[in-house]
């Protein structure tokens, strides 16, 4: 090796350290052994195309029996927001009498046994059978795809007649940049599906966005476990943070708590989800909590950090509800399912997140602001929406007419046995 490339080396240790010179070798290594596409969700054989899907008839289940319905999906991790919200749909599916199977959609084929054992102890309220995707659809009369991936998946893969819908928790293209995965992801609503938006945003979207028409289910908050339990003395902040996720904007976030502490020295900063680089200013490290734990923590600080550049996240709800204010980044997007005056609004820059934590901190009486705060949430627990996806995905299967189930869905018409 030349001096000149030794002495390149030495110099970037001297100035990076060798965590970044590490670091760079490994960049250049994924540039070059194009690892990127490791990360892309499908094979390529699965991928769909609206303009060429054929989908055709598929006739009604008779009344009188239970239905099968499929749940496509994802692997899910431990704490995954998204699949609890779809395994709170399976379990409402289930006690109505209906019986559930997860499918499972792995395109680096891990282990389907493993991938259960997840589920299982990580749901353990869900009874369904689960297995992998490439064990086929037979036996179920409808599945539900969960993501853009699984709807291209759903679309592709049958090989006969099966109702298929679509539960679509956030504007999914806005995960990638505007190119392909953008687009290949808005496709899947014009697959001709039962759309079934969760919340007003994707709704809107879907409509204003693509001319797509979408079944509504409202938001919800989980008050089983989020709860205000200290009335009396509150420090700090907590940041839910996701370093990998573009959307909840984590760099905006650390930006935002070096400020924040360069003026608020004494309050701790407490830091959960997934883990964190070395970080400017003193945390409190937290690693994976169970909802449980979240909620003790989240009844300790005055204010926590809940971005979300799609749809709002499920965490700002539940933070209110143990009367921490959460911080959001303001926008249409992120009001259209939580417009609620105890959020601290922010304008999406490390200024003005910073001022509204300082704000949160500040306030003049912060248990009587909690306790406000936790009146303030929605109290049906999911209920409404649990009983909205049941009767769409009944009536799509029975052949019945489309109802907006958001104004009916939480009343007397609920019931508990199959339709």
């Amino acid at each position: 090796m030349s001096g000149g490339v030794l002495g390149g080396i030495a110099g970037k240790l001297r100035r990076e350290g060798p965590r970044g010179v590490v670091r760079r070798a490994v960049r250049r290594a994924y540039q070059q052994l194009d690892a990127h596409t490791l990360d892309f969700g499908l094979l390529p054989e699965d991928i769909a195309d609206s303009t060429r899907l054929e989908l055709g008839p598929v006739p009604p289940v008779p009344r009188g029996r239970p239905l099968v319905v499929g749940w496509l999906t994802t692997p899910p991790a431990a704490g995954s927001g998204g699949h609890t919200t779809m395994f709170r749909m399976v379990e409402a599916l289930e006690q109505a009498g209906h019986r559930c199977v997860v499918l499972l959609y792995d395109r680096h084929h891990g282990s389907a046994a493993a991938q259960a054992e997840v589920i299982r102890d990580c749901w353990p309220g869900v009874r369904a059978e689960v297995r992998s995707v490439d064990e086929g659809f037979d036996g179920l009369d409808a599945c539900v795809a969960t993501g853009w991936e699984s709807a291209h998946v759903l679309a592709v893969r049958p090989s006969r007649p099966l109702h298929r819908l679509y539960f679509i928790q956030d504007y999914e293209p806005l995960f990638s940049p505007h190119g392909s995965e953008y687009e290949l992801a808005a496709d899947t609503y014009r697959f001709g599906f039962t759309n079934i938006a969760l919340g007003e945003m994707v709704h809107r979207r879907l409509r204003e966005d693509l001319g797509v028409s979408s079944e509504l289910v409202p938001f919800s908050c989980d008050t089983s476990v989020y709860s205000l339990h200290n009335q009396g003395r509150r420090s700090g902040v907590v940041f839910y943070a996701k370093p990998g996720l573009a959307r909840r904007g984590y760099l905006l976030g650390t930006l935002a708590l070096a400020e924040f502490h360069r003026r608020h020295p004494d309050q701790p900063i407490h830091v959960y989800g997934s883990p964190v680089p070395e970080l400017r200013f003193p945390v409190v490290h937290h690693g994976r909590l169970t909802p449980e734990e979240l909620n003790a923590l989240y009844n300790r600080c005055v204010a926590g950090l809940a971005m979300s550049f799609t749809n709002i996240s499920l965490v700002a709800e539940e933070m209110l509800a143990a009367g921490c204010v959460p911080v959001v980044n303001s926008s249409p997007d992120a009001r259209a399912d939580l417009d609620n005056p105890h959020v601290g609004w922010a304008s999406p820059t490390p200024g003005g997140i910073a001022d509204a934590l300082f704000e949160a901190v500040g306030a003049a009486d912060v248990p009587a602001r909690a306790a406000a705060a936790a009146g303030s949430v929605r109290t049906d627990n999911w209920a409404r929406t649990r009983d909205g996806v049941r009767r769409i995905i009944e009536d799509t299967a029975r052949g019945g007419a489309p109802v907006d189930w958001v104004r009916v869905a939480g009343g007397a018409g609920a019931t508990s046995s199959p339709s």
